[in-house]
């Protein structure tokens, strides 16, 4: 019988609510060596994650988006929608102002098969793993199926 998300996941993850001052999960991060966590709302529910890479605007700062003028009027090269965000998250102070929304997650009874084909389809890192109501009961990580791949070669 092949292996659920359930086998392998890693139970009562870390996890930062949308308010947690920004300097926290950092900590959080560096200290647990973890690259992101998943942040829930004031019952449990999951709204977003954390990452690294949401984190990285903070060191590299946003360059406004390019743009001509033509006959008095300004023409962006890229979507200044796109600018605003990435500002947002640069200044942001609290986990909510620079996570990553409508994270994917997935279910206890997947098998990992499913579980690494959307982790591969979507280039994450990481699932939360959700139960019915929505709250996080684990987190699935790209090294945990691997150690799960390692031990079923055993």
């Amino acid at each position: 019988m092949p292996k659920t998300v359930a086998d392998v996941m890693s139970r009562d993850p870390v996890v930062v609510r949308t308010e947690t001052p920004l300097n926290e999960a950092i900590q959080i991060l560096a200290e647990r060596h973890f690259s992101g966590l998943p942040v829930v709302d004031d019952v449990g529910k999951l709204v977003g994650i954390i990452s690294e890479t949401d984190l990285m605007w903070q060191e590299t700062g946003v360059t406004p988006p390019a743009y001509i003028m033509f006959l008095d009027s300004v023409i962006y090269l890229k979507n200044p929608a796109t600018y605003e965000r990435d500002l947002h998250k640069a200044l942001g102070q609290t986990v909510g102002e620079v996570m990553s929304k409508n994270p994917i997650a997935i279910s206890p009874d997947k098998t990992l098969k499913e579980a690494a084909t959307i982790m591969h389809d979507r280039s994450v890192h990481r699932l939360p793993v959700l139960e019915g109501t929505g709250e996080v009961i684990g987190i699935l990580t790209r090294g945990d199926i691997i150690r799960a791949m390692a031990a079923s070669q055993d």
